[in-house]
């Protein structure tokens, strides 16, 4: 059974850093797609950074390029998710997900084709 728990979120002054962490459970890394997603009261779940199947490509929202990094610790069964330099438009509930089938190809970056999900954990970033 897949599984998929997540910690490390809380509240930050802007500027700030969190590191969000994913413990997984049930899958094999290197077969799986795995990302980070965000959603932010009223509205759609969105792209954070996630990392194909297959071919490792890994994908950044631009809205985060050069301040979140994605990161895999096989050792540990754990997804990470590095967020530096905070801004107030990054609160949101995070969620990991998990799927056998997206790769480079089919829509790894974006939620809809995501089969497994974590519960999610929260965001806040003060001004």
């Amino acid at each position: 059974e897949v599984q998929l728990v997540e910690s490390g979120g809380g509240l930050v002054q802007a500027g700030g850093s969190l590191r969000l962490s994913c413990e997984a459970s049930g899958f094999t890394f290197d077969d799986y797609a795995i990302g980070w997603f965000r959603q932010a009261p009223g509205k759609e779940r969105e792209g954070v950074s996630s990392i194909a199947n297959s071919d490792d490509n890994t994908y950044y929202a631009d809205s985060v390029k050069g301040r979140f990094t994605i990161s895999i610790d096989d050792a540990q069964n754990t997804i990470y998710l590095q967020m530096n330099s905070l801004k107030p438009e990054d609160k949101a509930t995070y969620y990991c997900a998990a799927d056998p089938t997206l790769d480079s190809y089919n829509n790894y970056e974006t939620p809809h084709g995501y089969e497994y999900w974590g519960q999610g954990t929260q965001v806040t970033v003060s001004s």
